[in-house]
């Protein structure tokens, strides 16, 4: 039988701004207020997934979320028609209206954890969607998510879904963006590489000083739980606080992994010597620890340029590659390391560029934009074949993108009422193009 990773990308939504509304990541609240360009931030992120697709990998897209997301304002006590409750936002709260427009849902790293057959205890491919309680703007997001998971992975025989965990910092889950599956072949178990920023529930327990850490060890636990996870199936890694609190506000700013490589900066983590034992041990194969040296790219450089925010992928003839920004290639740190790490006998042999400068002015790359499903083809056909990338979707995708969306978007155009009707008239569109039926509240 055949095994495949699969990637799921984010669709850009229609309201993709610039309103720094993520503490703790640098490029977010570096380019506040510049005004956007949702259709450039859609074709963009089509690009790379067709690239991708083009690469012979299984690709596919997930929705994005309906925005302005005026239930949410409903429920802070705006209220009146649509048009007023988004006039009296951007009046009395525009922070408020800021967080309920975010697309951030673009960035389906954070969509949920998800757990292949290969490992769970009923031979189901489990979804958890992330609560993302550390930020307002993304904590309104799980249940759609959900909703969209479950139109995608539908048949019950393959795939088990999860209600996403308590909305309380304690069990605060940031998805697959602080999880990594390591393995010899994707239809052979693996271990998972769960990453938490801190331990909530032990005070005394190192934690950052400047910036939140937005993963905790209870959620990390808690998710290996519900996946079925056998404990030689997990390991728990605690991420430096020290970087976090240079901007790394996720362990995919820091580290990235496939298969038996982990790519990873010499300051990502806690305790790293004995807990790479630990998954030498437990993965009983060889596994490749590609370290980057502070001297070789600092933080500052890994995370402007998101050196580790890369995609790792293997291709169909069993050479690696990483999928990275422009921006790695611009930096000339980032770009020397790149050109002599294909030549250091890793499994690493190919470096590919993609423009994805949207989405990083917001504060996400490559890896940012795709959830991770691994599958064997018997569950790769029980998907919905109609989220899957090819040309004639490539094709209708982009022809929905160029009728729908704007060009420039201002935060202080959030609060035009016409983008209300915008948003809904092309997601109602898109749920027809993906054959998800009624994913959003607008449309029940």
């Amino acid at each position: 039988m055949k095994h495949f990773e699969a990637n799921f990308d984010g669709l850009v939504g229609p309201t993709h701004n610039y309103a720094g509304l993520s503490f703790g990541n640098v490029a977010s609240y570096s380019n506040a207020a510049q005004a956007s360009n949702p259709k450039a931030a859609a074709k963009q992120g089509l690009a790379k997934a067709k690239a991708l697709a083009d690469l012979g990998m299984v690709q596919g897209v997930l929705a994005p979320q309906e925005r302005p997301d005026l239930y949410s304002l409903r429920r802070m006590g705006f209220s009146g028609s649509d048009a007023e409750v988004l006039t009296q936002a951007a009046k009395q709260a525009p922070m408020l209206l800021n967080a309920c427009c975010s697309a951030s849902s673009m960035w389906t790293a954070n969509a949920a954890t998800v757990s292949p057959s290969a490992d769970t205890r009923n031979g189901k491919v489990h979804f958890t969607p992330a609560n993302l309680v550390d930020k307002l703007h993304r904590s309104i997001e799980p249940t759609t998510t959900g909703n969209i998971l479950k139109a995608t992975f539908s048949d019950e025989k393959h795939f088990q879904h999860h209600q996403h965990l308590p909305e309380h910092a304690s069990f605060g889950d940031e998805g697959a963006a602080n999880h990594t599956r390591l393995c010899s072949d994707y239809g052979h178990a693996g271990v998972e590489l769960f990453v938490y920023g801190q331990q909530a529930m032990n005070p005394n327990a190192p934690k950052p000083k400047k910036f939140p850490a937005r993963q905790t060890l209870e959620a990390s636990q808690a998710v290996a739980r519900l996946h079925q996870l056998d404990d030689e199936s997990c390991v728990f890694m605690q991420q430096n606080p020290d970087v976090i609190d240079q901007g790394v506000f996720h362990n995919d700013v820091i580290s990235v992994g496939n298969q038996n490589v982990l790519f990873y900066h010499e300051q990502a983590f806690v305790d790293t010597a004995a807990k790479f034992d630990e998954i030498r041990r437990k993965m009983n194969t060889d596994v490749h620890f590609v370290k980057v040296a502070t001297e070789q790219v600092s933080i500052q450089d890994a995370v402007k340029s998101y050196l580790f925010n890369t995609q790792i992928i293997t291709l169909p003839n069993g050479e690696m590659a990483i999928i990275a920004p422009t921006d790695c290639e611009e930096n000339p740190a980032v770009h020397a390391y790149l050109n002599e790490l294909v030549t250091l006998g890793t499994p690493i042999k190919q470096v590919r560029y993609y423009d994805v400068k949207q989405s990083m002015q917001n504060g996400g790359g490559p890896a940012c934009l795709r959830l991770r499903v691994a599958m064997n083809e018997h569950e790769v056909a029980a998907v919905n074949q109609n989220t899957l990338m090819n040309d004639a979707l490539f094709t209708r995708l982009n022809t929905w993108v160029d009728k729908h969306y704007r060009d420039t978007l201002t935060v202080a155009d959030l609060a035009d009422p016409q983008l209300i009707i915008e948003s809904r008239t092309a997601l109602d569109e898109l749920t027809q193009v993906l054959k998800l039926g009624s994913v959003y509240q607008f449309q029940k």
